[in-house]
C-alpha cells in the first residue's frame, strides 16, 4: 500500500508586492506504508512547502496528491482537517507545546481536536512510551528541549495516525538531545509507522531508509539507503 502519491505538484505564491514566487515545479514520488523517509534541502528549497501539502496544511496549484488511497488535492479546508487528524501526526522544530498545560495535557489535545473526549490513560501510556512518565504532571516550560520534544512526539501519536511528519525535529536540540529524538523515531519506524523527516542535517538523514533532496523546488535525487537497512 502507498501511503503518499504525489504527481506533478507545483505550488507558486504571491509576494506581498504580488510578484509569483514558484516554491515547488512537477514535484512527483511515491511513498509506501512503513517507509522512513527524509527530505533535504537548504533553505528555500521548497521542503517545508511540501510537507504542507503532505499534511493537508495546503493544496497544490497543480497536480494531484492523494494520502492513504485518497485525493485530497482539492479538499475544502474543513474535509482535509478530518483526513489530517486521521492520518497524520505533526512533530515541529519549536515543539509548539502550551507552556501552561502540563506534558499529560499537551499529549491529550489531539483527541480533544477531533471531538472526542479526553483520554488521560492513553495519554499517560504515551508519556511512559517516550520515556516520560514520571513528568506527565510537569508543565512545558519545566521541560528541557529534548523532553519537549518527547512530548510532542507522544502528542503526535495520541490518534494513533499512520503518518508522521517531522519538521526539522531536533533544530532546536543539543546533539545528544537530537541523538536520542531520532532514536525514538527510529523505533517507531520499526514499529510500522510511516514517517516523512524534513531536514538540512546530512546525520538527521541518515537513519532514513531514503533520501530525496529537493533543490530550488525540484526534486534533484531520490537515493534508497539500502546499506543502512542491511546494517
Amino acid at each position: 500500500m502507498n501511503m503518499i502519491e504525489a504527481s506533478h505538484l507545483s505550488r507558486t505564491y504571491q509576494r506581498g508586492d504580488g510578484t509569483p514566487v514558484t516554491a515547488l515545479r512537477d514535484v512527483s514520488f511515491v511513498i509506501a506504508a512503513g517507509e522512513f523517509v527524509v527530505i533535504r534541502g537548504a533553505s528555500g528549497s521548497g521542503k517545508s512547502s511540501l510537507l504542507n501539502i503532505l499534511g493537508c496544511l495546503d493544496t497544490p496549484g497543480s497536480g494531484s496528491y492523494r494520502l492513504a488511497g485518497e485525493d485530497v488535492s482539492a479538499l475544502p479546508d474543513d474535509a482535509r482537517s478530518h483526513v489530517r487528524s486521521k492520518h497524520v501526526g505533526f512533530v515541529f522544530q519549536s515543539f509548539n507545546l502550551l507552556p501552561r498545560a502540563t506534558a499529560v495535557e499537551n499529549v491529550e489535545l489531539p483527541a480533544l481536536y477531533t471531538g472526542a473526549s479526553p483520554d488521560r490513560a492513553r495519554a499517560q501510556e504515551l508519556l511512559e512510551r517516550v520515556g516520560l512518565g514520571a513528568r506527565a504532571d510537569h508543565f512545558a516550560t519545566e521541560l528541557s528541549g529534548g523532553e519537549q520534544q518527547r512530548v510532542a512526539i507522544a502528542r503526535a501519536l495520541m490518534n494513533d495516525p499512520p503518518l508522521l511528519l517531522a519538521d526539522e525535529p531536533t533544530g532546536n536540540l543539543d546533539s545528544a538531545a537530537g541523538e536520542s529524538v531520532m532514536q525514538l523515531l527510529t523505533s517507531l519506524h520499526e514499529g510500522g509507522r510511516t514517517i516523512v523527516l524534513v531536514t538540512h542535517d546530512e546525520h538527521v538523514a541518515s537513519f532514513a531508509d531514503r533520501e530525496i533532496v529537493i533543490r530550488d523546488g525540484v526534486i534533484a535525487s531520490d537515493t534508497v539507503r539500502r546499506e543502512r537497512r542491511q546494517a
